[in-house]
């Protein structure tokens, strides 16, 4: 069985919610996950702004106009009268959780209960089409089998036994739908897995059923070897390795939540990217080989903040940067890059909330500095082979480019340099003429 996803774009519409069914009604048995439709998650973060900030009459207001935008989307998706009452049913359910949720005392659960429904709606309303065009279909509830633990990562085996169970309960089907995005938590309360996770859940979901490929649909044809809102005539990659799909998508390319491949690798799944708006092409596939040496592409990483801790207390010790390091792990902080010399340590995280504590802390064993607005440019593919010089031709190719930070050598994947983010675009389009262009 195949596992597909749809982002929330590829189901934002009754025409392209009419289209998705063409395209997965093919007669192979296949389970989907479908994100909410496009602008639902963004709406109902705003209800919940308002919440927190104690606006219930905005909020209600939100809640009233989105309401109507989804029985306008019932009113035109579907043709039988029994259909739109079904269509109805779940509308007022959802909003009924949502308005429930807004009555009282607002906290981070109430919050995640209303952000679920808009994957609820979505599955709920697509599984309805698919029943009155004749399709054989059954809607199988994420929140019964999607589980994280108490360290809010994902529970595969929890997810194995569990869908295992569900798919039992619900019997034979031609074709399966459920939530991306949403779950529980180890106290059985309403969870997700953070923006964009509708990937993460495919990828699982293949993990748990051993699927024979898993397929994440969006609206652009897969990675492309530069970021095409910065630098003109990029190309489509045609196949990647997990590892080079992995660092592609931690360092910021956003067709692809970066959690997505590790379920995949460990179980040997191959993974495509594909476009629902141009279903023929054969998009990105990324399986465990790679397809040859050298750069394929590059991705950027804002929002970046580079410390550095300077301490003659280095020179000579043990122990100091395990001191250092203990800080960020306090604070749940994952730091990104890491450059060292005999006296100082440079690093950088991406967790601004956190960033005054750590600074407080680390105060304590050095001088401190703090550089914000920084930008990671991650160079990735089979690339570190010292025989072909690579890293030299990076830095040639970057001549005239401030760089704050550099690593290299602690993958075979990944040259990564740090510049500040107003250098940002002039770096990828450095790489694309010198480096892209040239592989």
């Amino acid at each position: 069985m195949k596992v597909l996803k749809f982002g929330g774009t590829s189901v934002g519409s009754v025409e392209n919610m009419n289209a998705v069914m063409q395209l997965i009604t093919d007669g192979e048995k296949k389970l989907v996950v479908l994100s909410a439709m496009s602008g639902t998650t963004n709406a109902l973060v705003e209800i919940s702004d308002y919440l927190y900030k104690k606006n219930k009459d905005a909020a209600r207001s939100k809640i009233g106009k989105l309401e109507q935008t989804y029985k306008d989307v019932v009113d035109n998706l579907f043709q039988a009268a029994t259909r739109k009452q079904e269509g109805l049913k779940i509308i007022k359910q959802c909003f009924d959780t949502i308005r429930k949720q807004a009555g009282g005392t607002f906290s981070e659960i109430q919050e995640k209960t209303i952000l679920a429904q808009g994957e609820l709606i979505s599955t709920g309303l697509f599984t309805q089409l698919m029943l009155e065009n004749g399709h054989k279909t059954k809607l199988l509830p994420a929140l019964d089998f999607m589980r994280i633990d108490s360290e809010k990562a994902a529970d595969l085996d929890a997810i194995t036994q569990n869908i295992d169970q569900v798919l039992q309960k619900v019997g034979e089907a031609d074709y399966y739908i459920t939530q991306g995005f949403i779950c529980r938590n180890d106290q059985n309360e309403i969870d997700n897995l953070q923006r964009g996770g509708s990937d993460y859940t495919a990828s699982l979901i293949g993990a748990a059923l051993n699927a024979s490929e898993v397929q994440i649909w969006t609206d652009i044809d897969g990675f492309h070897n530069n970021d095409p809102r910065f630098v003109n005539n990029t190309k489509k990659i045609e196949q990647l390795s997990f590892n080079e799909a992995a660092e592609l998508a931690y360092f910021g390319a956003k067709i692809l939540h970066p959690q997505t491949v590790l379920p995949a690798k460990l179980h040997n799944i191959p993974v495509r990217l594909k476009n629902t708006m141009n279903p023929s092409d054969t998009g990105t596939l990324i399986t465990s080989k790679s397809s040859g040496t050298g750069i394929k592409a590059v991705a950027a990483k804002d929002g970046i903040t580079a410390i550095k801790i300077r301490s003659d207390r280095m020179l000579m010790a043990y122990g100091f940067l395990k001191n250092v390091f203990e800080i960020f792990e306090f604070f749940k902080t994952p730091i990104d890059m890491i450059s060292t010399s005999e006296v100082a340590v440079s690093l950088t995280v991406d967790t601004p909330s956190t960033l005054p504590d750590i600074v407080r802390e680390l105060k304590e064993y050095g001088e401190v500095e703090v550089d914000e607005d920084q930008t990671i440019i991650c160079i990735v593919g089979d690339i570190i082979q010292e025989e072909r010089g690579f890293g030299a031709t990076v830095f040639n190719a970057l001549e005239g480019i401030p760089i704050r930070m550099i690593s290299y050598g602690g993958s075979r994947n990944n040259i990564s340099v740090l510049v500040h983010s107003k250098y940002k675009q002039q770096t990828l389009q450095a790489i694309s003429d010198n480096l892209l262009e040239t592989e």
